[in-house]
């Protein structure tokens, strides 16, 4: 009886006790931890070439939640300097499946859709490429957990990303990637990427990150540096104005409104 007793209340502790994560999880609990339900922002990026000159760019954005979050839609403006004003991209960023890409370039009055051979393009001539715009399909890669690690003062979990075929690894641009999340938030703090030949290629470092939702806990970056290991060239991507807006208007997602100067 004793004996039956001892083992009813350690499988009862056993229940109670809090489940480590797997890589997936973590990953799966980070993409979730940025998709804020409406968002309008105004950014600056600089773009520093090997040398330290550096090129600055003035940018709107919005961003949206809907079929019920499944799917994210942004659309990115320049507003200035003068040679890229009324450049826009806009991207539906799908849960699961291939996430679509558009970008309109003023000078071809054209709007084209950006294919999986683009993707590791540069965007816009910074160091973040079009894939870095948004979240991978998480389906596309086998996830590690390294273990944890601290960055910049915040505990996070160490993540391996590998994709699963080539063709994937020349779509994201990278052979293996390790993601630095927050353990607290889920939050990305830092990652590194290694080109196709599994040469260290760049260095993402989120400088600040603010709580938007402060009821369902969705964060966004302040600042992201993207950092080219290679080239020595890196930008960085600062978000001065953010405000969580639920009710940004979905009909502003189409070709139509993207082309709006």
């Amino acid at each position: 009886m004793k004996y039956t007793i001892t083992l009813i209340m350690f499988v009862l502790a056993a229940r109670l006790m809090p489940q480590s994560l797997t890589a997936l999880q973590i990953a799966d609990k980070a993409q979730d931890a940025v998709r804020v339900k409406g968002l309008e922002a105004v950014a600056t990026m600089q773009i520093f070439d090997d040398k330290g000159n550096v090129r600055i760019r003035k940018i709107a954005q919005i961003s949206k939640l809907t079929d019920g979050g499944d799917t994210e839609k942004r659309l990115i403006r320049f507003l200035e300097p003068s040679d890229v004003k009324g450049t826009g991209l806009m991207t539906f960023d799908y849960k699961t499946g291939d996430d679509d890409i558009w970008l309109y370039m003023p000078a071809l009055r054209k709007t084209r859709r950006i294919v999986s051979s683009d993707k590791a393009k540069n965007f816009m001539g910074s160091e973040f490429s079009y894939a870095d715009m948004t979240p991978p399909s998480l389906d596309d890669f086998n996830f590690k957990l390294l273990g944890e690690e601290t960055v910049e003062g915040t505990l996070c979990y160490k993540l391996e990303w590998i994709p699963k075929d080539d063709d994937i690894a020349e779509e994201n641009g990278f052979s293996r990637r390790i993601t630095y999340f927050g353990k607290s938030d889920f939050v990305i703090r830092k990652s590194i990427y290694y080109d196709l030949d599994e040469e260290l290629q760049k260095e993402l470092i989120i400088h600040e990150v603010r709580e938007l939702d402060t009821v369902l806990h969705r964060y966004r970056a302040v600042q992201l540096e993207m950092i080219n290991k290679q080239n020595g060239r890196r930008s960085v991507l600062k978000n001065e104005q953010m405000v969580f807006n639920p009710d940004v208007d979905e009909s502003k997602f189409t070709t139509r409104y993207l082309e709006r100067e």
